[in-house]
């Protein structure tokens, strides 16, 4: 790690920690209006930890990232890749199900 100064007054030079006091002011503070300096720590740590731990960020492939600093993506990813192919196997077998039902019934045609 290494310490890196910005120039003052440039936000560009200083763009992720700008990004992130931008979406604490819109996504935390700005939307429960704290009306204390106890109460804004407080709800600060609170949205720092949903952050952290419940919300999905697609810069990570749409895992949290506890998961993903605890080495859980390759779980997370089979667990994804598994419920996709059930519901691929479930929409497969519905429009057979229909298809037949649909050469069943006298006088209809069957659609494709």
């Amino acid at each position: 790690m290494t310490h890196v100064k910005t120039s003052p007054y440039y936000p560009q030079s200083n763009g992720k920690s700008e990004r992130w006091h931008r979406t604490i002011k819109g996504d935390c503070i700005r939307t429960q209006t704290p009306l204390s300096l106890e109460d804004a720590r407080r709800l600060v740590a609170r949205y720092v930890e949903h952050y952290k731990t419940v919300r999905l960020h697609s810069a990570i492939g749409y895992l949290t990232p506890k998961d993903k600093l605890e080495g859980r993506e390759k779980e997370i990813f089979a667990a994804r890749d598994r419920k996709l192919d059930q519901a691929r196997e479930r929409r497969k077998a519905n429009r057979q199900t229909a298809h037949e039902t649909a050469l069943a019934t006298p006088g209809s045609e069957p659609t494709t």
